[in-house]
């Protein structure tokens, strides 16, 4: 077995992508946690959450387009739960773009009501009333497409989370071709800011290991 060293002379440059609530603070305990040298960029979603509307975003499709504008370079993806689906959506629609990906609490495009997910939407509701409608209504399947990418993907999950269980990530574990699971004990659907410390570590330990062929 042979091993690649991917990482480009360059620093890498990391790009995160929050979830539903759309704000870019939610990754920040994580991002800061980078080595010094690391280019980080913290991105939100117009109309998610409290954020400002953008007439020109009003669907998935363009969330994934706005977001793929932004990557002049091959980066790496580091999402929360929505943002995983996008995260995905990026992935396959422009491999060229996305070096490794993170997911994180993520239906990453699948059914995941049949994996025994509870349902977000109302509590979102009744949360973030001014959020765009297509933040609920939009609705995408990437189950047949998943088995094509082979980008490098951890899958953080926690085992108390209802919203995005861990059945969701061994699913998820089983489509992806280079995926790998980690699950944090007592983990609920926020880890990632509840538990910066942690998450850092192992997003930094999958972005740095070497490619093995």
């Amino acid at each position: 077995m042979s091993v690649m060293r991917d990482r480009p002379h360059r620093a890498p440059k990391v790009v995160f992508l929050p979830g539903a609530s759309g704000d870019r603070d939610f990754w920040a305990p994580v991002a800061n946690q980078l080595p010094s040298g690391w280019r980080t960029t913290l991105l939100s979603w117009p109309g998610a959450g409290d954020q400002p509307h953008d007439r020109h975003v009003r669907g998935f499709d363009d969330l994934i387009a706005l977001v793929a504008g932004k990557l002049d370079e091959r980066s790496d993806l580091v999402a929360q739960s929505m943002g995983g689906v996008f995260a995905i959506g990026i992935a396959l629609r422009h491999p060229e773009k996305v070096r490794r990906l993170v997911l994180v609490a993520t239906s990453g495009g699948i059914d995941v009501a049949a994996l025994g997910a509870a349902d977000w939407r109302t509590p979102y509701q009744a949360e973030y009333p001014r959020a765009a409608p297509w933040i609920c209504d939009d609705r995408v399947d990437y189950t047949d497409a998943l088995a094509r990418l082979h980008v490098p993907t951890l899958l953080l999950w926690g085992d108390s989370d209802p919203l995005s269980p861990v059945s969701v990530g061994r699913r998820l574990a089983e489509l992806l071709p280079a995926a790998n699971l980690h699950v944090l004990t007592a983990g609920a659907h926020t880890l990632a800011r509840d538990r910066p410390d942690e998450v850092a570590r192992l997003v930094i330990d999958h972005l740095e290991r070497p490619i093995r062929t």
